[in-house]
Formats: C-alpha cells, sequence, structure tokens
C-alpha cells in the first residue's frame, strides 16, 4: 500500500516549467503505487492570513475561501510536494500565502511527515532556489514529525513549456518513483 500524496502547483501560468516537474513527480510516485492527488491555486480563490489565531482554537481558519480546503488537504497527506516557479529567488508569493494560511495545521495531529519541493527559474546559476528551499524549510521546522525529503531545481526555464527535455524533469520522476 502506498503514500497519500498531495502535489500542490501554485504557479498560476498554464503550461508552466514547475508544473511539469509537479506531473513527473506524480508518474514516478504513480508508478511506485502512491495514491496522488494533485490540486492547482490556478483559479483558486484565497487570501492573506490576519494573523488572529482563531485557526489555532478552531482547527480551520476563519477565512471561508479554497485555501481551508487545500490546507485539510494538506492535513491528511503522508506527503506533501510544493512545486513552485522562483520568482527574484524566492517562493512565488501564492505559496508563501498558502503556507501562512496553513497555520491552522501548527499543533494538530497532522498526517505529512515528507515534504519535497520542486521548482523552476529561468536563471541557471548554483543556489537559485536556496531561498525558496530556506523559505520552506522555515515553514516545516514548526513541524516536528516532518522533514524536507528532497528537492529538484530546473534552471533555464522562462517561457511556458520551455522544460521539455530538461533533465529536472527525470530527477523530478525519480524523486517521485522514491516514495515508499
Amino acid at each position: 500500500m502506498g503514500k497519500n500524496i498531495l502535489v500542490i502547483s501554485t504557479s498560476l501560468r498554464g503550461n508552466s516549467n514547475s508544473e511539469a516537474l509537479a506531473d513527473a513527480f506524480i508518474d514516478g510516485a504513480k508508478e511506485a503505487g502512491n495514491h496522488v492527488q494533485k490540486v492547482s491555486l490556478r483559479g483558486k480563490t484565497f487570501g492573506f492570513c490576519r494573523g488572529c489565531l482563531a485557526c489555532l482554537k478552531a482547527g480551520t481558519c476563519m477565512i471561508n475561501d479554497d485555501a481551508v480546503e487545500i490546507v485539510r488537504q494538506m492535513h491528511d497527506a503522508d506527503v506533501i510536494v510544493f512545486a513552485t516557479p522562483i520568482y527574484y529567488y524566492g517562493m512565488a508569493g501564492q505559496m508563501k500565502t498558502l503556507l501562512d494560511r496553513a497555520n491552522s495545521l501548527y499543533g494538530s495531529d497532522y498526517a505529512f511527515q515528507e515534504i519535497y519541493m520542486l521548482s523552476a527559474a529561468a536563471e541557471d546559476q548554483e543556489g537559485v532556489d536556496s531561498r525558496a528551499v530556506s523559505g520552506l524549510e522555515g515553514w516545516i521546522a514548526c513541524f516536528e514529525r516532518a522533514r524536507l525529503a528532497g528537492s529538484v531545481f530546473a534552471g533555464g526555464v522562462n517561457d511556458a513549456g520551455e522544460i521539455e527535455g530538461h533533465p529536472g524533469l527525470r530527477k523530478s520522476f525519480e524523486m517521485g518513483k522514491s516514495v515508499r
């Protein structure tokens, strides 16, 4: 019996390079016998965290929008995979907003233990993704049973679909296939 994996594609662009990494991960994870659900933030509506902390008592955010359901899915997943474009050397703002809105998970009996990050950017130098990975690690640090299990960065891809044939796709597939 495989793991319950939630893949969250945070790019708002159709045919995005980071979503292609997510799809490759999904293919590998399914091949390994895992159950995979993909959620795209494209077309979703969610607001910023207000810092009211009511979610810590209620177990859910008081803002009734699409983030509430995504956070519920995060709670129940064994593995969470975030796919993001790199903007100005950081994760996409919509990914950061979702992480903030997941505050209700803090102190809950969440299922996730493994977190993965997949990212793509026009820049191709080593370390382009380091600030985005560090930001995700900051979120993960708040969940003592969770750890960053791996990351894949695909650099040198800017235009939609430009990632086709990039070695990052194979790395993402293999990473997905390694989840057991």
